[in-house]
């Protein structure tokens, strides 16, 4: 049986760009959106007669910000569907921005099938969000989700930003009670990092941010706070209720397959990895794949398990490899488990909270185990 695809819909498009976005976008015309959607059939079309019209049971809508396709949505969403096999129970999600008409563009997604969106929220504070750039006031979010819901969307996540110009644990808990009170079944969480090329990258040394101390107390905190609402901690950045979790993006931790169409979007798909060039015109007049090698190796599983809770299964990587974890490994896990970074339970190994706040460091030190 062939495995179901996740299929990644990239929209490089933004009306401002915020402060700390390194997304690769750039602002919109009519005509443009109008050409972008074309460019997009023509990929949608040639990929869907090499995969010999592959099952999908995943369709994710990124950006950028994506609700500007409006009713373009369903004209692509029903491309999908003649040239791929969608799955009738399909996850299919927008990124939307809370700010402009926000009514429109949902009733534009639920014909267009959208049944789940993660709304760009980022913070409950207004003065937060100025200093972000973002268009939106949280205002504007509430009135959002409150349009989501009347129309039926049962399935929304809230980004939420840590780390923030003048933030502490007040300001965020703050933030965090005002996302939770608009029940949301699942919660993005990320940590600010000062990107090269952004506007706060010129601005880093006149912005007051918290260090890596108070950094770690908020990231600690947010996950006691969230557990204490009902959300499961199932990833690094990721937070939900009961069985919502993100279908999609469990498809990158997991190291399944999933097909990136647009600049910069990129795909694993028959073991080998690829990407768009980061230029929409090269997009636009018949696009570029870059080859980036084959995936699914053991340090790749290694690395993209342990974002997981659920980390990794010790027999699940034996059957998968061939061959037993090295003792060398288990020996560094266990002296991580002394300092409260790593835990287990039967077979699965995993990082705690605070392990996930040093992951890069310890994965980097595991995968030096593996042979």
């Amino acid at each position: 049986m062939t495995k179901q695809l996740g299929l990644y819909i990239h929209i490089p498009f933004c009306e401002r760009k915020c402060k700390y976005c390194d997304f690769y976008s750039t602002f919109p015309t009519n005509e443009l959106l109008e050409n972008y959607t074309d460019s997009l059939i023509r990929e949608i079309k040639k990929w869907g007669g090499k995969l010999n019209g592959r099952p999908i049971d995943t369709v994710y809508f990124g950006g950028g910000t994506p609700s500007l396709l409006g009713e373009k949505l369903e004209i692509v969403v029903n491309e999908i569907k003649s040239n791929f096999s969608v799955s009738e129970n399909a996850e299919i999600t927008l990124e939307l921005n809370p700010a402009g008409n926000v009514e429109e563009l949902l009733k534009f997604a639920k014909a267009a099938g959208v049944n789940r969106l993660s709304i760009g929220s980022q913070s409950g504070d207004d003065e937060e969000l100025s200093v972000l750039g973002r268009t939106h006031s949280s205002a504007q979010t509430v009135e959002a989700v409150r349009i989501a819901r009347d129309l039926g969307f049962s399935n929304i996540s809230l980004d939420l930003m840590l780390g923030l110009p003048n933030s502490n644990i007040q300001s965020l808990e703050k933030s965090l009670e005002f996302i939770t009170e608009l029940k949301p079944e699942h919660i993005s969480a990320y940590i600010l990092k000062i990107e090269e090329n952004t506007a706060f990258s010129k601005l880093q040394n006149s912005l007051n941010l918290p260090n890596d101390d108070d950094i770690a107390e908020q990231y600690l905190f947010m996950c006691e706070h969230l557990k204490n609402k009902g959300f499961e901690h199932y990833e690094i950045s990721n937070f939900c209720k009961k069985d919502m979790e993100s279908r999609h993006n469990l498809k990158y931790w997991k190291g399944e397959e999933y097909l990136g169409l647009g600049p910069s979007a990129h795909s694993f798909v028959d073991s080998k990895r690829f990407y768009y060039e980061r230029d929409l015109k090269v997009f636009m007049n018949g696009a570029s794949i870059v080859e980036d090698g084959f995936g699914g190796g053991k340090e790749e599983y290694i690395f993209l398990r342990l974002r997981l809770k659920s980390g990794i299964n010790t027999q699940n990587y034996r059957r998968k490899f061939a061959t037993p974890l090295p003792q060398a490994f288990f020996k560094k896990c266990s002296l991580f488990k002394k300092n409260g970074l790593i835990d287990s339970y039967k077979d699965n190994i995993f990082l705690t909270d605070k392990g996930m706040l040093l992951s890069n460091s310890i994965i980097t030190e595991l995968l030096e185990c593996i042979e």
